[in-house]
């Protein structure tokens, strides 16, 4: 199935290294701040929304998420919050960039194994600088010909970077833990795709059944089990 594969994308967060897990904790942090003014659970309904209506302003990434938090907070006291709480939320936001690295288990060895092998380049979205650092700090950008960092990932912006990396869409494939990110519009485009979940998922990147059942791809519990594929 992966015989005429050339190049080999991987998502970078919640696939390479851990990131979804921070954005749970902190917003249980926040909605156990706010619990004065409204149930936890309105809070995370109420943070959600404002992240999906501020998407087009801030995009992705921790900076978006905690200006979001900031505008729930004030929005959600009726503007009575106190500066402290104000402080906190901020710094939730700074203790996030600067979280030590964790990769999952088995990342480095399959690099290992796939460089020299494959061209193997990131595709991630996010913040820029964010997740320029945060590769930087993992220690294992050295495996990476090529890093592509998106404002969005739909079938438009992967045929971009597929046109500007001249890469024809048959010989990628992409590996990622988000259906509607990395493997749905990649197998719209013509490229295969290997879908390896991450037990949470932000609720923004979730999918239907009909859309999981329309298209062809592999769902694999580790990202080791790769190189028994290619």
């Amino acid at each position: 199935m992966y015989k005429d594969i050339k190049v080999i994308a991987f998502d970078a967060d919640d696939t390479l290294w851990v990131n979804e897990t921070y954005f749970r904790d902190a917003e249980n942090e926040f909605a156990a701040l706010l619990n004065d003014y409204e149930t936890e659970n309105k809070i995370h309904q109420e943070l959600f929304k404002k992240e999906i209506d501020n998407l087009e302003l801030y995009g992705y990434g921790v900076k978006g998420f905690t200006l979001s938090m900031i505008e729930c907070a004030l929005e959600l006291s009726n503007y009575q919050i106190p500066q402290k709480t104000l402080d906190r939320i901020l710094n939730i936001g700074k203790e996030m960039l600067e979280k030590p690295i964790e990769l999952l288990d088995g990342v480095e060895e399959v690099l290992q194994q796939l460089q020299g092998k494959y061209k193997l380049i990131v595709a991630t979205k996010g913040d820029l600088l964010d997740q320029q650092r945060k590769l930087e700090k993992s220690g294992i950008s050295k495996y990476f010909h090529h890093v592509e960092v998106m404002s969005e990932k739909k079938p438009v912006d992967y045929k971009k970077m597929l046109q500007r990396l001249d890469i024809n869409p048959a010989d990628l494939l992409m590996i990622g833990n988000s259906l509607k990110s990395d493997v749905l519009p990649l197998i719209e485009v013509g490229a295969s795709a290997i879908h390896i979940p991450f037990h949470t998922t932000w609720a923004h990147e979730t999918v239907s059944k009909e859309q999981k059942s329309t298209m062809e791809y592999k769902t694999l519990s580790n990202i080791k089990e790769v190189i028994d594929l290619l």
